[in-house]
């Protein structure tokens, strides 16, 4: 059964509301997912692809398994600080987390308190090994699909900013999740973890739409930074679904025809070896198109074991939406 948490807004409060994407909140919100918080199985796709990359890089996710547990819903504060700018780059928040004070490295969060522990018997070295495990996880199971990820949120984003621009807190929050109320000056949460009245104090509300959160909303209103919300974006449940294929000829004109075809094969991220298999080009020619595409900025590479994986840009997400409807002389 939901308590209700009743969030207070002044003036100011409602002056400093604003939106920022997080990748580290995203790290910390799809591991919950593979440690077993989708029991409705939003994101098996993703998991089923993610894992055995997981396995083949050996990677030790011990420092990050110890603070993230499931099904405990609290996450420690200092592990996901709110960024500071609308879209910060997960480097820019891994170096906020290398530099957290030692007295910050506390959790109320039960099963977290030994990897906390941890942290604070050696600060310096414990949080060094935490941020390069999770730049170790973000390399295999999301830095593939960021640019994915991230057009969902950023398109979340500006759908809100207009509600907010057409009718102000009201139109913004009733719109923005069930589980929210805003009712003269007080936003009502409906929650599985807490209840009361909790007060911005002036520091505004942080919005962060998360595409690993569903069906939940993920609340930090009481630490050191400013209070946030984490919340499921519009559209979160198509995230994984299999997208429209560009016409290789509206791609070809511009890109040749067998950087086109590499271009909407790449509808997930793929090795060298499995491009050639399916599009019937030889390796040799698929690692120099995908290089020519890398340097063009449309393509990324990202190392998953022995295995380099490639994947479309948010530029090249943008010129294959462009290029997926009627072919061209179709009537």
């Amino acid at each position: 059964m939901s308590s209700v948490l009743e969030i207070e807004f002044a003036a100011q409060d409602v002056a400093r509301t604003r939106f920022a994407l997080s990748p580290l909140w995203e790290v910390v919100a799809s591991l919950r997912v593979l440690l077993g918080a989708d029991a409705h199985g939003l994101h098996r796709r993703w998991t089923e692809a993610v894992r055995p990359r997981i396995a083949a890089a050996r990677l030790d996710l011990t420092p990050l398994t110890s603070l993230v547990t499931v099904p405990t819903a609290g996450i420690p504060s200092f592990l996901v600080p709110p960024p500071t700018v609308p879209q910060p780059s997960l480097a820019v928040e891994l170096a906020a987390l290398r530099a957290t004070p030692p007295p910050l490295l506390r959790t109320s969060t039960p099963p977290a308190r030994a990897g906390v522990a941890a942290l604070r018997a050696d600060p310096e070295r414990g949080l060094a090994r935490l941020a390069e495990t999770i730049e170790g996880y973000w390399e295999a199971a999301l830095a593939p699909y960021w640019p994915r990820i991230r057009t969902l949120c950023e398109g979340d984003v500006q759908h809100r900013a207009l509600l907010l621009a057409q009718g102000g807190m009201q139109r913004l929050f009733d719109d923005l999740d069930p589980h929210l109320a805003w009712d003269e000056g007080t936003l009502q949460l409906a929650s599985r973890c807490r209840s009361g009245r909790a007060r911005l104090d002036g520091r505004g509300l942080l919005l962060t739409p998360s595409a690993f959160v569903w069906p939940r909303i993920f609340s930090d209103v009481v630490a050191e930074w400013q209070p946030t919300l984490r919340y499921p974006p519009r559209g979160t449940g198509t995230l994984w679904e299999e997208r429209a294929q560009p016409h290789p000829e509206a791609l070809a004109g511009v890109l040749g025809r067998g950087r086109a075809v590499l271009l909407a094969e790449l509808t997930g991220p793929a090795s060298t070896t499995e491009l050639a298999r399916r599009t019937g080009l030889s390796a040799g020619g698929v690692s120099q198109h995908l290089s020519a595409l890398r340097a063009a900025g449309l393509v990324s590479a990202h190392r998953s074991g022995r295995t380099v994986l490639y994947a479309r840009t948010s530029v090249a997400e943008a010129l294959v939406a462009q290029s997926s409807g009627p072919s061209p002389g179709s009537s």
